[in-house]
């Protein structure tokens, strides 16, 4: 796709707010008709064969135009266009009060953009999609904000070919190996630690989950450091799980194990997350962290009722080897908050069911142990239009966790159960470190279209992070 600025070519597209009368022959017609009246995300098409193509974009009442709507309507809009084999268009920029020109332009290219994505690798019958011209008329300088859309949408796509990609090419090695090849030409130090280096480390519980498999773990590190200027450095440690049956306490298969390529999606926002801040080259100090592994069941599995030592040197008691993510961020968040001594993190996974029944594939549930924190973090959220939902925490869901073998058990019981998830992960934060966790088991990996967000892979929470990092 293309954007242009300035030029005048293509099908006009006139946008239209609910209640707005223009001087438009084409347009009093099809208010006359009710054929259309400006309400938020209706279309219609004027398209003759010999004369001047026009399609009317309702955007609803202009007092409440939020900019994630934006971001729809030029989604659908571009979905209009390939309908219709229209190809170039043409956009004047509204003045809106509340949404300036910078804002509404970046959230038109975004939008737009999420209209192209496909993840057909595949598909030996796939067909390629036509090249979309969108020419943005406009008295503001807004090429950077075109380039830094642009840029946004790439790493979230780069987010969701990782997560969308199957398990049988997708491991913890050519995890590794795509951090590397992509993160390190844009300035990111990557290290990788094979088995016997986390054996080094003190991965414990990492190498408990992974041990099963043939394809061994890797821990990647990732180091984006942009601002010697300023001490602070932000953690980000994403669950890296690329394929979980469950051990023995498996899954069963139909839309369930048969999606857990997709467990490592907090990996991918992570990594996602990385390429982006690296192409904008924004100021600040950033390590990220991926424990990889596949949960696979073998004579050499972990099993319910063990104990396992963890990075911290705090065990835990296993009661499920389904909740073996939890397990894997111990060493991961207890290693970047300790041995890195980040000044703050935010880890992301694919962690619970039980967000799901809370919360559907609309929110992210967050667990945090610093409100101010999360108020930035929720701003942040709320600017790149990605739901997000904070969960009570307290000492009376932190004492579910608690094992009378162990110094913790790996799972709280059915209620509460993304809470007490999450508050697992922090017992192995050090230091009281500021942190926040983002369960994105229901918005990582969808079951049907949201928005404009597709079905499978959504690269959730790149933009967050990057508004967050970038402010």
């Amino acid at each position: 796709m293309k954007f242009n600025v300035n030029l005048k070519a293509g099908i006009s597209i006139e946008i239209v707010f609910e209640g707005e009368n223009k001087d438009n022959r084409v347009l009093t017609y099809a208010k006359d008709k009710d054929l259309f009246s400006g309400k938020l995300g209706e279309f219609y098409s004027y398209l003759p064969f010999d004369g001047d193509k026009q399609i009317f974009v309702g955007l609803g009442k202009k007092e409440e135009l939020k900019e994630d709507e934006v971001r729809e309507v030029f989604f659908k809009l571009v979905k209009v266009l390939l309908t219709n084999k229209e190809y170039e268009a043409q956009v004047e920029v509204p003045s809106i009060e509340h949404v300036d020109k910078n804002t509404f332009v970046k959230a038109l290219v975004e939008g737009s953009l999420h209209a192209t994505y496909r993840f057909d690798k595949y598909k030996t019958d796939k067909k390629e999609l036509p090249e979309i011209t969108i020419n943005i008329l406009t008295n503001k300088d807004i090429s950077e904000d075109i380039k830094e859309a642009e840029a946004v949408i790439e790493g979230i796509f780069f987010a969701r070919d990782l997560v969308n990609e199957r398990a049988e090419y997708l491991y913890p090695e050519t995890l590794a190996n795509i951090a590397k090849s992509e993160l390190s030409p844009l300035g990111v130090e990557v290290d990788v630690y094979d088995e016997k280096q986390c054996e080094e480390l003190g991965l414990k519980g990492l190498l408990a989950v992974g041990r099963a498999s043939e394809r061994k773990p890797r821990f990647i590190v990732m180091k984006y450091l942009n601002n010697k200027n300023n001490n602070e450095v932000i953690g980000l440690v994403g669950k890296g799980v690329t394929y979980d049956t469950g051990g023995y306490s498996i899954k069963p298969t139909a839309n369930s194990m048969d999606i857990m390529h997709c467990d490592m999606g907090g990996a991918g926002t992570v990594l996602g997350t990385m390429k982006l801040i690296a192409t904008r080259k924004i100021k600040k100090n950033v390590i990220a962290v991926v424990g990889a592994c596949e949960n696979m069941v073998s004579g050499n599995s972990y099993k319910p009722g063990d104990i396992i030592p963890t990075l911290s040197g705090k065990t835990v008691e296993v009661l499920n080897t389904d909740a073996e993510g939890r397990i894997t961020l111990a060493d991961s968040v207890y290693y970047v908050t300790n041995e890195l001594k980040v000044n703050k993190v935010i880890d992301l996974a694919t962690l619970t069911g039980a967000c799901l029944v809370a919360l559907g594939e609309v929110y992210t549930g967050a667990v945090t142990n610093n409100q101010e924190f999360y108020n930035e973090l929720s701003q942040a959220a709320k600017s790149a239009g990605e739901r997000v939902w904070q969960m009570p925490a307290d000492d009376s869901f932190r004492k579910l966790n608690k094992s009378s073998v162990a110094d913790i058990k790996n799972t709280g019981g059915r209620l509460g159960g993304t809470i007490t998830a999450g508050l697992f992960i922090e017992y192995f934060v050090a230091n009281n470190v500021p942190w926040i966790h983002l369960d994105i088991a229901g918005t990582a990996y969808l079951s049907k279209p949201e928005k404009y967000l597709p079905k499978g892979a959504t690269g959730i929470h790149v933009k967050t992070l990057y508004n967050l990092l970038n402010k």
